[in-house]
């Protein structure tokens, strides 16, 4: 399968679960200058750019929430975003479906045609794995920061509060650049009918009109 089913899927799969309830232990009324101090709060709008009012009166444990929301729905962006481009640019050797349904990966289209193509069975296991990282390993600790999920030992760590917070900055900027671009892919794929990898190689960059 074109990696774009697998990636995506698991990506919209773990997506959901951003918006199920974290809890807090405090609930304190923070309101806009606890929201000002949250990395990146104003990195792309040079202020508190929040023009319907969300954090008006915004307790700390709903804050919390809708950071950690915003980490986990980034990080699977980005993964949607390369299954995305990837899906044209390399085929899993073998099968995707062997016993159900005999679906080579070579049978799997790019972009989002590969939705369609995935058998029950593995619309399943995908959930499955999703759901029992999110329950397990990948489980948001909630006297953690938002997005603090990993819990092994050899994984990245930085003692330097300079560079921790320039690595989480720019892994929310990553994040909010990738929601807005698989975003635009897919509304750009329904309208034209090509991928982005197709319009690029074929010279079509034209993200409005079918070609």
């Amino acid at each position: 399968m074109k990696s774009f089913s697998a990636v995506m899927v698991l990506a919209l799969a773990a997506g959901v679960s951003a918006f199920a309830p974290t809890t807090k232990p405090a609930r304190a009324s923070v309101g806009v200058k606890g929201v000002e101090d949250y990395i990146g709060a104003d990195v792309e709008t040079a202020g508190l750019w929040d023009p319907f009012g969300f954090m008006n009166n915004c307790d700390e444990a709903t804050m919390y929430r809708r950071r950690c929301a915003e980490i986990k729905n980034g990080r699977v962006a980005q993964m949607a975003t390369i299954g995305m481009v990837m899906g044209d640019l390399y085929t899993f050797p073998g099968y995707l479906a062997k016993f159900s349904s005999e679906v080579k990966f070579s049978d799997v289209p790019a972009g989002l045609g590969a939705l369609s193509v995935v058998p029950p069975l593995g619309w399943a296991q995908i959930l499955l794995l999703a759901g029992l990282l999110e329950t397990g390993p990948f489980k948001q600790d909630p006297n953690k920061a938002p997005g603090d999920v990993a819990s092994f030992s050899w994984w990245v760590r930085y003692d330097d509060k300079a560079t921790k917070d320039k690595k989480l900055l720019s892994e929310l900027k990553n994040g909010r650049l990738a929601m807005c671009a698989v975003m635009g892919m897919m509304v750009q794929e329904q309208v034209t009918g090509m991928t982005l990898v197709n319009q690029i190689t074929s010279g079509s960059i034209n993200p409005i009109t079918p070609m």
